[in-house]
């Protein structure tokens, strides 16, 4: 990946996690949820003195947000941004089998992408780990029935995740 890439794709990234942590301030402030961004673990390498250090990044082992829905039932989800098509394997080994361990234990378990910040969609983890039977591939397109099916809205500066996972559950079907 070139400098200029890598640098768009740290951009979109950053764009993309404001949004979703807009909508988990919105979900706090209604009562809804508390959930948070799990952080990027990292080692100190050399001490810089007055408390400062400087530390690389580890690769990433957890999924990227965890929480708590009113009710007490856990939450955890991924989240991954492309311009165009979202690949399954996106989703590092470490992070499905920590996807998998929270969804045996009771969790609600996600991936939440953001096709080109156009559209969103919250797709459940076993639709996600069964993307071969249900599209016919190994990835995604914006286009496919998949992610409409599964798609949520970004409103008020954030993206309203939770209005196909809990929210539609608990008014009726309707968000």
């Amino acid at each position: 990946m070139s400098s200029l890439s890598s640098s768009k794709a740290r951009s979109n990234g950053a764009a993309f996690e404001q949004l979703i942590s807009a909508g988990c301030r919105y979900y706090i402030k209604k009562g809804i949820a508390i959930i948070h961004k799990t952080p990027e673990p990292m080692h100190p390498i050399q001490q810089m003195g007055n408390g400062r250090f400087l530390a690389a990044y580890d690769k990433k082992a957890q999924p990227d947000y965890q929480g708590t829905l009113r009710g007490g039932r856990s939450i955890v989800f991924e989240a991954k941004h492309s311009e165009n098509e979202m690949s399954q394997g996106r989703i590092t080994t470490a992070q499905w089998a920590d996807l998998d361990g929270h969804q045996a234990m009771g969790a609600l378990c996600y991936v939440l992408v953001s096709f080109g910040f156009r559209i969103f969609a919250m797709i459940p983890w076993e639709v996600w780990k069964d993307m071969k039977s249900q599209v016919g591939r190994v990835h995604l397109k914006p286009t496919d029935e998949l992610v409409r099916a599964y798609q949520v809205k970004a409103a008020g500066g954030g993206i309203l995740f939770l209005d196909y996972c809990w929210l539609k559950k608990e008014n009726g079907g309707k968000p």
